[in-house]
């Protein structure tokens, strides 16, 4: 058996809670010495001293494996494979050797990259007098890697919103009175008058503050109801947690912070009709499976999809999902991990991913057994849902909602039944967008690799077009 030896990421560890070798060692009951032995790489991690660092810092023991640095390498290989970086040679082994023994720098390396690309993008629109070219939404891309470099949990904010759930009495099996109990703490605790509006123009809900009004759509279910009244109990009563949770992240406007705020009040109010500690148990009991827990929570496919992949807190870890929402042309419109599934931001998502095909068994739950160019195997599962449509004439909103996660978690879930997921030459191969993608035979590719040299021979030619 291999000795493994971590000791950057015991440093990283000891850093993050402003902790002295000495005291990390008396947390450990372990002698100093032998924690400065491990962080140099002198001494191996044994069982026993990863047992202790587990239960005393609520690390899951995968924080000491290389399986779970895919995210940051996919996203280090994002910057190399920039044609204006011009670091295409650069070998994977060192990238993945730079990942693993120092995270930090690599981080900062992909933070400074998404930086450049910010401000290529605004002077591009700033100095193009044609007005084409259109910069990537940049509220939007903030606040989607606020919410990824958290892996997609908030502590403090779901333990408050779990004891305010309790304070309300909420339970499955009962959003009814979910939904009651929170609009009488609106009413008694905050003199908030709640009504209904026909939202023809298309509003959910709308609060104004001064006359101390909540309006909320008829179109919205009970569900629907409870979680927007939820959202605007996370301003009112969480208001100070939610500025702290976004008080150090560096976002560039007014529009990012507005939007993170609303994006971690909805956190709040998921947390809050969906309590940690009850989400949890339940989904373990029944192998996640997102129809019972439809009907047991009393909430949307989407509501339940996207909680579940918020459930990593420390030493009550659920399995690491990723959410993702797409519609038919493939623009995707959300996107959460709290696994090392990467997206690449050079190009669009890979046409033979289960997600596009539950477009052609609506309402289904299609499974994909997946495996990506870096050998990593998936299990996915997608399902289409519709969205509000106010009358007959309205454009119908329909989207597909993908969960995935590596099949060495997929057995925790009751839909691995059935699939070869030990067999991975039976896996779909995927990629993360035509554009990074190294196989080269696919027959769908679009677009040729920006890392590879294009070659082309006027007097051949093959299935795949590049």
């Amino acid at each position: 058996m291999s000795k493994t030896y971590v000791g950057s990421r015991l440093r990283q560890l000891r850093r993050e809670r402003n902790l002295s070798q000495a005291a990390l060692a008396s947390a450990l009951d372990l002698s100093a010495s032998y924690v400065n032995q491990i962080e140099h790489d002198v001494r191996p991690l044994t069982v026993p001293v990863l047992l202790r660092i587990t239960e005393a810092f609520g690390v899951d023991a995968t924080f000491f494996s290389r399986d779970d640095d895919s995210r940051l390498l996919a996203e280090l290989k994002d910057v190399v494979a920039d044609q204006e970086i011009a670091a295409s040679d650069v070998e994977i082994q060192e990238l993945s050797d730079l990942v693993y023994n120092h995270p930090t720098v690599a981080r900062a390396m992909v933070d400074m990259h998404r930086r450049y690309r910010n401000v290529r993008d605004k002077l591009t629109m700033a100095t193009d007098t044609r007005k084409t070219s259109q910069a990537i939404s940049m509220p939007h891309d903030e606040v989607r890697d606020f919410f990824y470099s958290r892996q997609n949990y908030l502590n403090e904010i779901d333990h408050t919103a779990e004891r305010l759930s309790l304070d309300l009495g909420v339970s499955q099996f009962g959003i009814r009175e979910t939904e009651e109990a929170i609009r009488d703490r609106l009413v008694s605790r905050h003199n908030i008058e709640v009504t209904s509006m026909s939202g023809v123009d298309g509003t959910l809900h709308s609060f104004d503050p001064e006359r101390g009004l909540l309006e909320l759509s008829t179109i919205l279910s009970t569900g629907q109801r409870a979680f927007r009244m939820a959202s605007e109990l996370a301003y009112l009563e969480a208001s100070e947690l939610i500025d702290e949770a976004l008080a150090d992240e560096p976002f560039t406007s007014e529009a990012s912070i507005n939007l993170a705020r609303r994006g971690v009040a909805s956190y709040f109010a998921a947390a809050t009709i969906l309590p940690y500690g009850l989400v949890h148990k339940e989904s373990e009991q029944v192998g996640y499976d997102v129809d019972y827990l439809i009907n047991a929570f009393g909430v949307g496919y989407e509501t339940v999809a996207s909680r579940l992949s918020t459930l990593q807190r420390p030493n009550l870890r659920g399995v690491p999902f990723t959410f993702v929402r797409v519609d038919r042309a493939g623009n995707m419109s959300k996107r959460q991990s709290a696994t090392g599934f990467h997206f690449s931001t050079s190009g669009g998502t890979c046409p033979l991913w289960s997600i596009y095909e539950s477009f052609n068994q609506p309402g289904e739950i299609v499974r994909q057994h997946a495996q990506m160019p870096d050998g990593r195997t998936y299990l996915w599962i997608a399902r289409t849902v519709r969205h509000h449509r106010r009358k007959f004439q309205d454009t119908e909103k329909l989207f597909a909602i993908g969960l995935g996660c590596e099949t060495r978690h997929a057995d925790r879930t009751i839909y691995s039944i059935g699939l070869p997921l030990d067999d991975a030459e039976q896996a779909t191969p995927i990629g993360s967008g035509c554009r990074v993608c190294p196989r080269q035979h696919c027959a769908q590719r679009a677009f040729p690799a920006i890392h590879l040299p294009l070659e082309i021979d006027p007097h051949s030619t093959a299935i795949a077009p590049y």
